[in-house]
């Protein structure tokens, strides 16, 4: 095996690495905001909002998120130009990038997944607890703020780590639509050296060193917020 490639295509690894990570932030950060939307809908919203929220949370979790992708990419993506004006806007430098219709994507898929994690650990919080905030006094939002949610999220934290270890390994799917991530470059140093296993190698040795740090962050939280005190 050689690895002398890599002084050669180390700024496209560079870019690479940074378009995953990116991929991976912006995903996981949008995707738990609309979570929290979605999961309170289900628990304490109306029949209208509950069920949009499930039948969002259905829909994205039982159909492949590689399917969700090109129908955005090759679906709405194909239409947009149509739409006039959009080609002289400001936002179209950003809608004609397949990064955006992979980001996006990403973010719904991952939405769907946390807000069923989310629901489940608001379902689990103590009722003795949102009890006691009432009895305080504490209006509805000073009580989802102060106990119901960040207790939520603290009861869910191995499964909000695992889903982000999950949401890491599905971003080189953003290959399919032209997005230049990581595993995309592996694929290009194949095609211009025809070595197979090195470019592989050098993905999976930076998805696991990743994996790891993101392990090792949870793990540390855990500690630092213990489950019952």
């Amino acid at each position: 095996m050689t690895f002398s490639w890599i002084s050669a295509y180390w700024p496209l690894l560079l870019t690479g690495a940074w378009q995953t990570l990116a991929l991976l932030v912006i995903s996981v950060t949008f995707g738990f905001v609309i979570a929290i939307g979605l999961a309170f809908a289900q628990i304490s919203g109306g029949p209208v909002s509950r069920s949009l929220a499930r039948g969002y949370c259905t829909f994205f979790r039982g159909t492949p998120l590689l399917i969700q992708l090109w129908l955005l990419y090759y679906g709405v993506g194909s239409l947009l130009p149509m739409i006039p004006g959009i080609r002289q806007s400001l936002l179209w430098p950003i809608l004609r990038e397949g990064f955006f219709f992979a980001a996006l994507s990403f973010t719904l898929n991952y939405a769907a997944y946390e807000a069923e994690v989310l629901r489940g650990a608001l379902l689990a919080v103590p009722k003795g607890e949102l009890e006691a905030g009432r009895a305080f006094g504490m209006r509805p939002l000073t009580l989802t703020r102060r106990i119901w949610l960040p207790r939520a999220i603290r009861i869910a934290l191995p499964t909000i780590g695992g889903e982000i270890v999950m949401q890491l390994k599905a971003t080189p799917l953003a290959f399919t639509v032209t997005v230049m991530d990581l595993y995309a470059v592996a694929t290009k140093v194949r095609q211009d050296t025809l070595l197979v296993y090195e470019p592989l190698i050098v993905v999976t040795a930076f998805y696991l060193i990743i994996t790891a740090i993101i392990a090792r962050a949870f793990r540390f939280l855990e500690a630092q917020v213990p489950l019952r005190r």
